[in-house]
């Protein structure tokens, strides 16, 4: 179906790809992963023909069509949504312009160009094509009122989603996506799973969504050194696989039959569990029939973080009554009673990503309420990780430095204490004397994660942490989230977080707060829940 040959890519003296040979097949799905900086979207660039390979080619089988995920936003302005969407299939597209143009001119000398035209255009299925696209906008949450509107006065979180419309639009023989799932809200990226998961052609996709990749992956395309190799089976898989073949390799006195028999037993309780899977489908590759010397270590370097107590919090952790936020005049959420227990990990989420980020900077005093009031419990410490840490940044302070800022004994100024935190989240050596001014988004979180982890809090508070990390950093995060003994408040878009961290649900909305214990599915599954949710957003 696709096939590269020989791929090499070099920016000056760094070699990203070397002599990379590959095919993508028809019906597989691939969740190409690697850590930063491994060259993901370059490889999708050169796989969709935007950029060129130091050397080699990449080929799609005659007579195939590709559709990409386009990453910019305001390519189509001048167009409206659905002529967007349609744009997606160019041949289809180009037709129907031709043929609408005939038509406006309509003579007995372009007739026959017509009739031409008509049945290319019915071969094509076009005849269905605008209400198809619509379809799909409206799965994508862009209702009808949108579908003629200029795409230059939609909003950008609306954009993506015509966008996606756009690359899925026509069964595409080949479906290259980077990142999908930014800017969707649950319950678009839970119908875009079933999509896919059912979508009977090739798809190449990167994703820093664990669940999503769990959901509709045959295969993962690991880059690492300089190369890419497929693995049967989801992420998870991936993951569990590679860190049980990391452990082998170090039991160098281990025999090969008991290795063996390790990876049997793993890969037949892993296969029941997929078989299980909501999202499991009778054409996807059972691991069962895996070939175990697939299975190979990886050399990825996952970050270590661990949130200690100070000490453990009482009973009372956060009490709020009647607490309600707007901004510019608009009402972001109301009447929010809280009682918040010790051991409780909630999810607080909203369909507007203000209002979360309001309750944030209100609960740290940050901000101010509209109305209502809140009290932390007098055995609490609050840590606390905001969507914005920019203002944090603003310095020319080495990470050493930067770090120090937050220290509060003598032991904790130390430069081979503050090193310690540090190369626990992958800066050592050279790295931890960089200066905070110029650091990545990712590096930038993995010091707020550093700085969290020295506060020893028994309350911890997250607004969108995994925005700008690595799938490796993110399952660090993830784990200790988990293992974490104290408090937690919690908002991501990531639905792994969300599902396994998460005991009590908050959703802010303009009529109130919805709180229930439960976790992260069964609050969306549940029907009750969901009738509720539809009346305090309307």
């Amino acid at each position: 179906m696709l096939t590269v040959n020989n791929l090499s890519v070099q920016f000056g003296k760094r070699i990203l790809f070397d002599e990379v040979n590959t095919t993508f097949t028809h019906g597989n799905i691939y969740g190409v992963i690697g850590a930063n900086g491994a060259g993901k979207s370059t490889f999708l660039k050169i796989l969709s023909g935007k950029m060129d390979p130091t050397s080699g080619h990449v080929s799609l089988e005659p007579g195939k069509r590709m559709s990409v995920l386009n990453q910019n936003h305001n390519m189509f302005d001048e167009h409206t949504v659905l002529e967007t969407v349609l744009m997606g299939n160019h041949v289809l597209f180009a037709v129907k312009k031709e043929m609408d143009e005939l038509y406006l001119d309509y003579n007995d000398a372009n007739a026959d160009r017509i009739g031409e035209l008509q049945v290319q255009f019915e071969e094509m299925n076009g005849w269905n094509a605008d209400s198809d696209a619509a379809a799909l906008l409206s799965n994508l949450g862009i209702g009808e009122e949108f579908h003629y509107t200029p795409m230059a006065d939609m909003d950008g979180k609306l954009k993506v989603r015509v966008l996606l419309a756009q690359a899925l639009f026509g069964n595409p023989d080949v479906l290259i996506m980077d990142e999908p799932t930014n800017d969707l809200d649950f319950e678009t990226i839970q119908w875009l799973e079933n999509f896919l998961a059912n979508y009977e052609n090739t798809v190449i996709v990167v994703s820093h969504d664990r669940h999503f990749l769990d959901a509709v992956c045959t295969h993962i395309s690991d880059i690492d050194f300089g190369k890419i190799n497929h693995y049967s089976g989801n992420y998870t898989f991936w993951y569990e696989s590679s860190q049980l073949a990391a452990k082998q390799r170090a039991q160098q006195n281990k025999k090969a039959e008991e290795k063996k028999a390790e990876l049997e037993e793993f890969i037949r309780r892993f296969s029941a569990n997929v078989a299980k899977s909501k999202q499991a489908t009778s054409r996807k590759k059972m691991i069962s029939k895996l070939n175990i010397s697939e299975i190979k270590p990886s050399s990825r370097r996952y970050p270590a973080i661990i949130f200690d107590q100070e000490r453990e919090a009482g009973d009372q952790i956060l009490n709020i009554k009647g607490l309600s936020a707007s901004l510019d005049g608009e009402v972001l959420f109301q009447n929010v009673d809280l009682n918040m227990a010790k051991g409780d990990k909630i999810i607080v989420f909203s369909k507007d990503s203000r209002a979360t980020s309001a309750f944030y900077e209100i609960i740290n005093s940050n901000m101010k309420a509209d109305a209502g009031t809140f009290e932390w419990g007098v055995t609490t410490n609050q840590a606390y990780l905001p969507l914005d840490n920019h203002a944090f940044f603003d310095n020319d302070y080495t990470l050493v430095d930067w770090l120090r800022q937050y220290a509060k004994t003598e032991e904790e100024r130390d430069e081979v204490y503050i090193r310690g935190f540090l190369g626990k989240m992958i800066f050592s050596g050279e790295e931890a004397l960089k200066t905070a001014r110029v650091l990545s988004g990712g590096e930038k979180v993995r010091c707020m994660i550093s700085r969290m982890m020295m506060e020893r809090a028994n309350v911890l508070m997250l607004d969108e942490p995994t925005n700008h990390l690595d799938l490796e950093s993110i399952t660090a995060f993830n784990n200790s989230l988990k293992n974490f003994k104290g408090s937690v408040l919690l908002t991501t878009h990531d639905h792994e977080f969300a599902q396994t961290v998460g005991n009590r649900m908050l959703e802010l909305t303009p009529n109130g707060a919805i709180d229930r214990y439960m976790l992260f599915d069964d609050y969306l599954d549940d029907p009750k829940v969901q009738e509720l949710r539809a009346k305090m957003y309307s």
